[in-house]
């Protein structure tokens, strides 16, 4: 099947989900996670409306703005370093993966420059794997708390990325952790703070993801296949 059939299947089952959970369609955003992938794939899928895209790499997320059409939203959702953050900030419509003081802060210091409004979410690593980045689920209020203050910032939520399993249901729980932790963070009351957003679950588990309660999936192989990381 070509992309465009990958996605329509995939838009099917995001749908039930959505239907299981008794939630309407329009409350998640499906991304697809084209990292890797050339800019042909992506152009593939915007004659079906296709517009939220997932990037991994700074680089390869400007190099693909700058190609593409301007009306498509570019999430950010792999591991940001500091000194990457001015290339990327007023090109992403949202950056996932926001996991420490310091990065917050290099965020807003660009923010500012550029005079725009970034919005962020915060990246947890619920089930605490060591090879994964993000705060702990105990850290994560106390960081909110901490960057929530910053100018030019706009804290939405939170994202985590649910361990690599065979059964999908064993990541419920994590999913279901995220969700609490945020239902939480929203009690705090915390200025600048809407909680509105969950970003979690990727191809082996989304449909999970949304049961639980997810706004935003991150969706790449199930839509443009496997990758081939040795290009």
């Amino acid at each position: 099947m070509g992309v465009c059939e990958n996605y329509k299947v995939i838009e099917k089952k995001v749908e039930q989900a959505c239907i299981r959970a008794g939630r309407k369609k329009e409350d998640v955003t499906l991304i697809a996670v084209s990292k890797t992938k050339p800019i042909s794939m992506i152009q593939e899928l915007l004659p079906l409306g296709v517009r939220d895209f997932g990037e991994n790499k700074v680089q390869e997320l400007t190099e693909k703005e700058e190609l593409l059409p301007k009306d498509i939203r570019w999430h950010m959702i792999g591991h940001l370093q500091r000194n990457k953050v001015k290339y990327v900030v007023g090109k992403a419509c949202m950056i996932h993966s926001v996991d420490s003081l310091r990065l917050a802060e290099e965020i807003s210091k660009e923010a500012l420059k550029k005079q725009i409004s970034v919005p962020i979410l915060v990246e947890v690593n619920v089930a605490g794997e060591e090879s994964k980045f993000g705060v702990s689920v105990q850290e994560a209020p106390s960081l909110i708390e901490q960057i929530c203050c910053l100018p030019g910032l706009q804290v939405k939520g939170l994202m985590t990325i649910a361990p690599y399993v065979e059964d999908p249901e064993e990541n419920r729980i994590v999913f279901r952790n995220l969700r609490k932790l945020s239902v939480d963070i929203r009690e705090k009351n915390f200025d600048n703070v809407t909680m509105d957003i969950l970003s979690m679950g990727m191809t082996g588990d989304y449909e999970v993801a949304i049961e639980e309660g997810a706004t935003h999936v991150r969706v790449g192989t199930g839509i443009f296949g496997e990758r081939n990381y040795n290009i």
